[in-house]
């Protein structure tokens, strides 16, 4: 049988659709405050990806392990800086993480992690990269924008490692240039909805709660961050330069694309945000 002539409608149709782009992993990098959460969701929207940000992943593991903490005693398996090994962690862990249906590996994650959080100390990269490799599998290695993440050159090596070992690719930096200034003074000045099933932002000047202090959402009486001082938000700004900086550019010597978008705008829309980022991604990206 011959295979029938398409009609006309169809052929238009064919011609004039869009080809599909598939992106599978895109990091978003800039300074604390910068304004990075409106360009993930631009990325987040044109190409159906999901964000996956280090700061949620800690405290899912952190989460894991609070669940069974006052449960077991485990102070034992931590000194000097060193852990006993994973098997004797697990061993102490089990009963209680099987006794409250809490996965034993989420709970020895976080349990390490604590170690270091709860002394106010900077997780080491073998615990970080431990954290978000179990993050990043557990989506298949793609279909991500990476949120905080890498943060130093030897996370931003591992990340390019463990992307090939995943048989998937990191297609794009995007980064996210905003003033030391001007983040100062917009940090300061954020205010978040502390309702888990919300977590609303906003902004006492450009984007206020209402006139009562709540979330616009759900009504919730907004809150000053702890870490959103002055001093702790230099502190950050700080670390991109000493750090995050190197870890973007050990992407790009890479063989990475990089493309920078402002995080100020002369106009802050919806619709202008969406084009100053899609104006660069997509000559990169297609």
């Amino acid at each position: 049988m011959l295979a029938q002539k398409p009609k006309s409608w169809e052929v238009r149709v064919a011609f004039f659709k869009e080809p599909i782009v598939t992106v599978q992993n895109i990091v978003v990098a800039g300074k604390s405050g910068a304004g990075k959460q409106p360009r993930i969701d631009v990325l987040l929207a044109e190409y159906g990806l999901k964000q996956i940000s280090t700061g949620n992943i800690f405290r899912e593991y952190l989460g894991a392990y609070g669940k069974i903490r006052g449960q077991v005693k485990a102070d034992h398996l931590w000194a000097d800086g060193k852990f006993a090994s994973d098997s004797a962690i697990k061993e102490v862990l089990s009963p209680a993480a099987s006794a409250a249906n809490v996965k034993v590996e989420s709970a020895l994650l976080g349990f390490k992690a604590a170690q270091y959080v709860d002394r106010g100390k900077f997780v080491p990269d073998d615990i970080t990269n431990a954290l978000f490799e179990a993050a990043f599998t557990a989506n298949g290695g793609k279909g991500m924008v990476l949120d905080g993440y890498p943060r130093t050159p030897e996370q931003s090596q591992f990340l390019i490692d463990l992307s090939r070992r995943c048989g998937t690719k990191l297609d794009l930096v995007l980064v996210v240039d905003n003033e030391n200034e001007a983040i100062v003074a917009r940090t300061i000045g954020r205010r978040i909805c502390p309702n888990k099933e919300c977590g609303k932002v906003f902004h006492l000047e450009f984007k206020p709660p209402t006139p009562e202090g709540k979330c616009t959402a759900c009504g919730t009486p907004v809150i000053l961050r702890s870490d959103d001082t002055e001093e702790k938000i230099r502190t950050r700004l700080q670390e991109f330069e000493n750090k995050a900086l190197p870890a973007i550019q050990a992407l790009t010597a890479a063989g990475i694309a990089a493309v920078h978008v402002p995080g100020n705008l002369p106009v802050f829309t919806d619709e202008a945000v969406r084009e100053s980022v899609m104006s660069q991604v997509k000559p990169k990206l297609g």
